[in-house]
C-alpha cells in the first residue's frame, strides 16, 4: 500500500512539474518595503523631532525615580520615617507620572504612525501593483509566508525602488 502510494505521489509530481515550470513566482516584504521607503524614513526623522521632548521628559521621570528608589532602598533604614515616607510617596507620585505620560505619549505616536500609514499606503500599493505587472508575475507570495528564498526572486527591493520614484 505504501509503495502504490509513492508511486502515485511520483506520478503527480512528474505530471504537476510541467505546470508550474512557467509561472512566475516573487516574494515580497511588505513591511519592509512600507519601512525603507524615502517617505517612511523623513516620517521616522519628523518623528523623532515631534516626540524627541515628550521621550526626554519620560526619561528624566524614569532617572528621578530611580533615584528616588535607590536612594529609599540603600539610606532608607538610616532616614526617619517621615523622610522615608516622603520619598515613597514621591516615587510613586513619579511612577503614576511617568506612566500617564508615557500612555499619552504611545496614544500620539500611534495616531501619527496611522496617519502615515494612511498617506503611504497606497503609494505602496501602487508600486507592487507596478512591479508586479512589468514583471508578470503569476504568484507573489508574502515574505513571512516562505520559509527561503532565493534574493532573485524577491521582489521587495524593486517595489522600495519603485515607491521613492512615486510622487
Amino acid at each position: 500500500m505504501r509503495k502504490l502510494i509513492q508511486i502515485l505521489l511520483a506520478s503527480a509530481t512528474l505530471i504537476a512539474t510541467p505546470v508550474f515550470a512557467d509561472l512566475k513566482i516573487a516574494v515580497l516584504n511588505y513591511q519592509m518595503a512600507l519601512l525603507e521607503s524615502d517617505a517612511a524614513k523623513r516620517y521616522a526623522v519628523d518623528a523623532e523631532k515631534k516626540f524627541g521632548p515628550q521621550l526626554d521628559k519620560l526619561k528624566r521621570l524614569e532617572d528621578d525615580a530611580k533615584r528616588i528608589q535607590d536612594r529609599v532602598s540603600k539610606d532608607g533604614e538610616k532616614m526617619s520615617q517621615g523622610e522615608r515616607e516622603r520619598l515613597e510617596l514621591e516615587f510613586k507620585q513619579k511612577a503614576r507620572d511617568f506612566q500617564f505620560q508615557s500612555k499619552e505619549l504611545n496614544d500620539a505616536k500611534a495616531v501619527s504612525d496611522r496617519d502615515m500609514l494612511k498617506q503611504l499606503k497606497p503609494k505602496l500599493d501602487k508600486a507592487v501593483e507596478e512591479v508586479i505587472k512589468s514583471g508578470d508575475y503569476d504568484f507573489v507570495f508574502e515574505r513571512g509566508a516562505v520559509v527561503d528564498v532565493k534574493p532573485q526572486y524577491d521582489i521587495t527591493r524593486r517595489v522600495i525602488e519603485r515607491m521613492n520614484q512615486l510622487r
